[in-house]
């Protein structure tokens, strides 16, 4: 069985909309976990000097590639131009891929 796939999504946010961004990504976050294939995610707090912005880090588990392509190819628009729609300009977004390499422990 392969090793489930990590797709990290990091966002920096201004810090006077962070109350209303988190209320939005609450729910998105149970949203995508109720795709086939999204099995976890933790939701982290980056720490900054920045006091006008807040930044976030949400790393998805999924259980394989074929599930994280079905999302982007049928789920990431929509999903994303929710966020986009109510927040645009507020907030910026990265994501990357994160394959296991190697488990110690």
């Amino acid at each position: 069985m392969p090793a489930p796939i990590v797709y990290e999504v990091t966002l920096s946010v201004e810090a006077e909309a962070a109350g209303a961004y988190a209320e939005w990504l609450r729910p998105h976050i149970a949203e995508l976990l109720r795709l086939a294939g999204f099995v976890s995610a933790e939701w982290f707090e980056v720490e900054s000097e920045d006091p006008s912005r807040v930044q976030w880090c949400v790393h998805y588990r999924v259980a394989s590639r074929e599930a994280l392509e079905a999302y982007f190819e049928e789920h990431a628009d929509r999903l994303r131009g929710a966020g986009l729609d109510r927040f645009r300009g507020r907030f910026t977004a990265t994501r990357r891929i994160l394959n296991l390499r190697e488990r110690q422990g």
